[in-house]
């Protein structure tokens, strides 16, 4: 279909709540997306792009056609919105990497059981204990059962293998109690089996009395590293048990959700409390999403964390609302079998647990990724932005500062790969202003520093990959009219401000607006950007007022420039040093000629 045609179908549809999919021309489903109304809905995207995100512009030019499915209410389309998105893992929806389903741990039917990872049950006599959360967390509880309960995780074969070689490492490390050393441990090996039963249908106390009673034992008859390890195990244990009450989930008091967004990765991360002590915390690193709506990220990951387990929190604290709040506590609800709570705490204690949870997540990014990657991504993210060809890995940026007609300058800020490149700044003293005037101010600023490109001069020899202008709609055409003078193909954006003065988005010359609040990286990297340009531009417009910077006679003068005046002054230290030197003493500051103009210059009557 045509983007006429989808259009016109999107605006053919009814005002009522239903499910979309996005599908491209060989009938992949791309995205599933929900909606309360479903004309209006679809309709927004195939309307003017400029409001887009990165993602959605994207994502429409994939589509060649979309189906709709009708619902009765709101509850029913989330409903079937996770059902399909679970079918379909469309590419443009947000997915969690480890979402894998939920495992079962199984243990064998044998003379000597062992303790496995299993998707799902099997009629082959053994027992099976489950599902759980996840593969990682699942397999956590394994290893934890045999290191508590010192049971063996080598390979060996029992009864077969008992006697034949020397006990492993793990023997030696404390780690395992050594059944392959005597088949007259297997007693031993049963009771500790059914301790690791009991532990996982939950029956903790049963085991803590168990073992606190045989290391008390232990301790009346003087055997004193028994009753050690005894205690050792026990503490283990009790561990143990707190982590796999909140893995099976269904004893779990609160889960609290953080989310991290990050410029390369974005974390999602889940701390998990169990009687008001954490137990265990769950992360999933994920690209990073290009949504700009945060309540509707978090509400997709919550749904992909969440949604088909049997057994859930009384609690779940979030750290924004989500847009699909009401809906989607009636579906987790209806899912477990008991109420469950969608809960945004705005202060207080649980205020405190979302900023750790928080604070959790930006720790797992910053782990997973390098400062060199987020920069590099962020500069890709940039580029995109703009439909520029490259990232921009050098980019300049422009302002102008005056109060009246005299005193106007510019700045020139660099930054390459993201970082500002102090040496390459410039600042321009403006000539021959009639007055303030920030179009012409711009158009000389501009002129100068590209014709010293064009020219050769080693200060301006680099080439920049993108301009950033100081202004709006206006000042951007400015430059992009020098450019075109000029013979420059290099792509010019202006700054637009907010009523606080920050940058709040870019625009092309042609008057199109890109939003960059969208991208809290983008965002933050043009808003430093711009204060390091204005900040560069008063500072030298405060020299100038204060008389640090002795211009308003020198700079009359042909022939001096920025070098020469810093010479003369360097060298007479002030201004009427150098109209009393003689033409003698000025050569020895600077060159011959220049020093004739200074001497011609401050001696005219004589």
């Amino acid at each position: 279909m045509t983007f006429d045609e989808l259009k016109e179908k999107a605006h053919s549809l009814p005002l009522k709540p239903g499910v979309y999919i996005m599908q491209d021309a060989g009938s992949t489903v791309i995205y599933v997306g929900k909606a309360k109304a479903l004309k209006n809905r679809v309709s927004q995207y195939f309307q003017d792009s400029a409001g887009h995100t990165e993602k959605t512009r994207a994502m429409i030019s994939q589509i060649d056609h979309f189906d709709v499915i009708i619902a009765d209410s709101e509850f029913e389309a989330l409903v079937l919105e996770c059902a399909l998105i679970k079918r379909h893992q469309p590419r443009y929806n947000i997915l969690l990497k480890d979402s894998k389903g939920y495992p079962y741990i199984r243990l064998s039917k044998e003379a000597y059981p062992r303790f496995s990872l299993a998707a799902k049950p099997a009629e082959d006599g053994a027992r099976y204990f489950g599902p759980y959360a996840g593969r990682r967390e699942t397999q956590g509880i394994i290893d934890a059962l045999r290191s508590a309960l010192r049971l063996p995780a080598c390979n060996k074969k029992f009864p077969r293998d008992i006697g034949k070689e020397r006990p492993c490492l793990n023997f030696h490390m404390g780690k395992c109690d050594g059944y392959c050393r005597s088949d007259a441990m297997a007693e031993d090996h049963a009771q500790a089996v059914a301790q690791a039963v009991s532990l996982l249908e939950g029956r903790f106390r049963e085991v803590q009395a168990e073992l606190t009673a045989e290391m008390e034992r232990a301790a009346e008859e003087l055997r004193f590293e028994g009753a050690a390890q005894l205690r050792d195990r026990l503490r283990a244990i009790e561990l143990l048990g707190k982590r796999q009450k909140v893995i099976a989930g269904s004893l779990a008091d609160t889960d609290v959700t953080g989310f991290f967004r990050g410029t390369a990765k974005s974390c999602f991360v889940v701390l998990h409390y169990v009687e008001g002590e954490l137990a265990a915390k769950d992360f999933d690193l994920l690209d990073t999403p290009m949504e700009e709506d945060q309540g509707a990220v978090l509400s997709s990951l919550v749904r992909e964390y969440y949604v088909d387990r049997t057994r859930l929190p009384k609690q779940i604290l979030l750290p924004w609302e989500l847009p699909d709040q009401v809906p989607l506590t009636r579906m987790l609800s209806e899912q477990t079998g008991h109420r469950v709570e969608l809960v945004t705490p705005q202060r207080g204690a649980k205020m405190d647990l979302i900023r750790l949870a928080n604070r959790n997540a930006q720790e797992e990014v910053l782990r997973a990724t390098t400062r060199e990657e987020r920069q590099n991504k962020l500069l890709e993210v940039l580029g995109r932005m703009l439909a520029l060809e490259r990232a921009p890995g050098r980019m300049e940026s422009f302002d102008i500062s005056n109060t009246g007609s005299s005193d106007i300058v510019a700045s020139m800020v660099v930054y390459v790969d993201g970082r500002p490149l102090k040496r390459d700044y410039r600042r321009f003293k403006l000539k021959d202003m009639k007055g303030p005037d920030d179009y012409a101010s711009m158009e000389q600023v501009l002129i100068r520093r590209f014709r010293r490109y064009l020219d050769g001069d080693e200060k301006f020899a680099e080439k920049p990959d993108l301009l950033l202008i100081d202004g709006g709609h206006e000042h951007v055409k400015v430059a992009a009219r020098v450019l075109a003078e000029l013979g420059l193909d290099i792509p010019a954006y202006g700054m637009v401000k907010d009523d606080r003065h920050r940058t709040r988005a870019l625009v092309h010359p042609d008057g199109r607006e890109i939003g960059i609040q969208a991208v809290p990286a983008v965002f933050a990297l043009i808003g430093q950007i711009q204060e390091e340009t204005h900040r560069f531009a008063i500072e030298y417009h405060r020299q100038l007022q204060a008389g640090h910077v002795k211009v308003s006679t020198l700079d009359s003068i042909p022939g001096v420039g920025e070098k020469r005046r810093t010479q003369l002054l360097k060298h007479f230290k002030t201004l009427k040093a150098i109209k009393a030197a003689t033409l003698e003493e000025l050569q020895a500051a600077v060159p011959r000629n220049t020093a004739q103009a200074v001497y011609q210059y401050f001696h005219r009557e004589t």
